[in-house]
């Protein structure tokens, strides 16, 4: 193959990704509509008041901190314990190896948390799909405050949006109990279709993801959907139900490319042998999202917009192991 014809295909198939990528967002819009049509009248009605307010707001942030960066971190002392009393001043913070003044600290009882929940209902999950059901009602029970939001995202060979953001977990529970098993498996667009939903809240954003395999029918790949979790500044918490320990049998490559997803944006990768498993697991995520601190810093502003750089958050004293996302893509001014 001649050099034209190579960058020919090349250009050929990027834009064949960019083309999966506006199709994929186009239909979710659509399942969105469609799903949100199916909500109470009060909920539907509630939203009309909230987007104008929620716009503002974003509207206000974007003029005022376009270049902060923000980075959520997670961190455990010398004994493996989560540590939840740490200082603006214990940590450092640094961009491309370079030490940023840290411009905004809190801890995550100060900032709101917009949680995605992606359920995977393939044809596979139907025998654990009411244990998951179960577990994620206990979850969203026990971890949604009055300025936390809730949405729902089952997937099998499509991606839905089944709930608008809401704090309750009543109605994410109702939704839960409706979705049916059947299909394949469209993870990466799972993670993709719900980045683009949370890039649109505000405060901490986080995805959990249920599955009990790889990915088998997405439109969209493992790089195009780590750099929308990373773009929308979201935290992945992947839990894959492992029934099969030994390699035998088993996704392994599936389960690693899940992995790195989480580790990429400041998550955790869980590996329960069973659904029944899944209690002690979703408690761990809440506990973890209950000791979190969020750190920003202000982006060099001679900085070309798009770039991805790497982000290191680190604790001065000794011994401690923080847990954040790796790097981020520079937003324009």
């Amino acid at each position: 193959m001649n050099h034209k014809a190579a960058t020919e295909g090349s250009t050929q198939r990027r834009r064949a990704r960019r083309g999966n990528a506006e199709n994929l967002s186009a239909r979710l819009r659509v399942l969105c509509v469609s799903a949100l049509r199916l909500t109470q009248g009060v909920v539907f009605g509630a939203l009309v008041f909230i987007v104008p307010l929620w716009l503002l707001a974003q509207e206000t942030t974007i003029k005022l901190a376009v270049r902060l960066v923000n980075v959520t971190a997670a961190v455990r002392g010398p004994d493996g314990q989560l540590a939840r009393a740490l200082t603006r001043d214990e940590f450092e913070v640094l961009d491309e190896g370079k030490a940023q003044a840290i411009r905004v600290f809190a801890r995550e009882a100060e900032v709101p948390l917009s949680i995605a929940l992606l359920l995977d209902i393939s044809g596979s999950t139907a025998k654990d799909l009411k244990f998951e059901q179960d577990s994620a009602s206990r979850f969203a029970r026990s971890i949604l405050r009055e300025q936390d939001r809730i949405a729902l995202f089952p997937f099998n060979d499509e991606v839905t949006q089944a709930t608008a953001f809401t704090s309750s977990a009543i109605r994410l529970e109702q939704v839960l109990r409706s979705v049916r098993p059947g299909g394949g498996t469209s993870l990466f667009d799972a993670i993709f279709l719900a980045a683009e939903q949370l890039r649109k809240q505000q405060g901490r954003k986080v995805m959990i993801l249920v599955t009990d395999g790889g990915d088998t029918t997405s439109h969209i790949g493992f790089k195009e959907a780590l750099r929308a979790a990373q773009e929308a500044d979201a935290v992945l918490y992947s839990i894959i139900v492992v029934p099969i320990r030994s390699d035998a049998g088993r996704d392994t490559a599936g389960e690693h490319a899940l992995q790195l997803l989480s580790e990429g944006t400041g998550g955790r990768f869980y590996t329960p042998e069973n659904a029944a498993q899944l209690d002690p697991v979703f408690a761990g995520i809440a506990d973890e999202l209950h000791t979190q601190y969020v750190l920003g810093f202000y982006a060099d502003p001679n900085l070309a917009a798009g770039g991805y750089r790497r982000v290191q958050v680190r604790v001065l004293s000794p011994g401690f192991t923080v847990q954040a996302r790796k790097g981020y893509y520079l937003r324009g001014r």
